[in-house]
């Protein structure tokens, strides 16, 4: 995310994906950390961010590194 289109483009999808319960996205940091129920699955959060056009490097669960693949 190097702008205030790209880091909103990923707040929008998470406001409409089912089971977040909180979100936060930086633009200063590339990242984007999502608190969500136990219903909604680390794959399913990170294919939503995938879809608008973001590359994602890492990412965690639970405080594990998870893969991105």
């Amino acid at each position: 995310m190097n702008c205030g289109g790209c880091s909103g483009a990923v707040e929008r999808v998470l406001k409409k994906l089912e089971g977040v319960k909180s979100f936060e996205v930086s633009l200063d940091t590339q990242t984007a950390d999502v608190t969500a129920e136990e219903s909604l699955d680390y794959d399913t959060v990170l294919e939503t961010i995938k879809k608008t056009g973001k590359t994602v490097e890492s990412g965690k669960a639970d405080g594990e590194d998870r893969s991105i693949d």
